[in-house]
């Protein structure tokens, strides 16, 4: 239990999105949550759209707290962990978003905000993996970002960008089925030559490919069913159906095997073994050089077009609050 007679010592900020939270509510819980961990004031960062957290996490970092909190989406959580990954404080979630996607791997409560606090203020910490990507531009420019769920290219990339936001804003992840069924008219398939880790480079014809360090999604949406946040590698989900029977595979594996059997009593030993259309692998590394330029997300945002990337995960480099052991 937690000593509340003790001179407070430790301090935490919290960079927050101010269109995703409500502020008021917010510092009134965050108050009671730091009172009752025994915690010094707490200290406010806002994002802005100039800067979407990795500014704010620094300015917090540079005042000695000990956690950032990250209050907002999936956008405004990558980019505090990009910054926090490289000290020694923690990260503590406030999930505040339409995806809540680490949160949700972590198996954190998405919509309980005095929870959240109680478990960013007197929870555990725990050491995840941390993806880093750099990306090509068709310019000849790169760009370097982290991510904590996965980055990827094909159907995902493409639906975020068919995705209408005035009307996310409004229905949430149901926004993403109308982007979906537009994507999926797109006969495109993505072309390029890949390595994984140290090995030879290969050529390959592809609807979809994800590079993730965990796999869960909204809506019951499993992609990488065996991918863990803290095993020192990334699963690598390659899709590639052809025609109505491919997708039917597809469709088959992903809703039904990854979504509800693999959660059965001994569902891992009826899920059936690899398909044609979609294939799995584990890795540390991989490179790839696309034909064409193709969208490219990182952790649920559009990252514009790419003409190849570079991955590589960075095992234990970010802490993270949890509910305690």
């Amino acid at each position: 239990m937690t000593d509340t007679t003790a001179t407070p010592t430790r301090r935490a900020a919290v960079v927050y999105n101010p269109i995703k939270i409500d502020l008021e509510k917010v510092r009134a819980a965050v108050a009671k949550a730091e009172q009752e961990a025994g915690w010094l004031e707490t200290s406010w960062f806002e994002t802005s759209k100039e800067d979407p957290g990795q500014g704010a996490a620094q300015k917090a970092l540079d005042t000695g707290v000990d956690m950032v909190i990250a209050a907002g989406g999936d956008g405004t959580v990558r980019a505090v962990a990009e910054v926090v990954a490289e000290s020694d404080a923690s990260l503590g979630l406030l999930p505040s978003g339409t995806g809540n996607l680490l949160a949700r791997n972590l198996k954190l409560t998405l919509d309980d905000l005095d929870n959240s606090l109680h478990v960013a203020f007197s929870g555990d910490d725990r050491a995840i993996d941390l993806g880093r990507i750099e990306i090509s531009r068709e310019d000849g420019e790169t760009s370097k970002h982290s991510f904590v769920v996965m980055a990827g290219l094909g159907i995902d990339a493409k639906m975020l960008a068919n995705t209408d936001d005035d009307l996310k804003k409004r229905v949430g992840w149901l926004a993403y089925v109308k982007a979906i069924v537009e994507t999926l008219r797109d006969k495109n398939q993505l072309r390029f030559r890949y390595r994984f880790d140290d090995g030879e480079m290969k050529s390959i014809r592809a609807h979809t490919v994800i590079v993730g360090n965990c796999g869960a999604l909204p809506a019951n949406i499993v992609l990488l069913p065996d991918a863990a946040i803290d095993d020192g590698v990334f699963d690598v989900l390659l899709m590639r159906p052809d025609g109505l029977r491919g997708w039917i595979e597809v469709l088959v594996k992903v809703f039904w095997e990854n979504g509800i059997v693999r959660r059965l009593p001994r569902g891992e030993r009826l899920a059936t073994k690899e398909v044609e259309s979609i294939r799995y692998r584990k890795v540390a590394k991989m490179e790839a050089t696309l034909r064409d330029p193709e969208d490219i997300e990182i952790d649920g945002d559009g990252f514009g077009q790419a003409t190849g990337f570079t991955t590589w995960i960075e095992p234990g480099a970010l802490t993270v609050r949890v509910p305690q052991a």
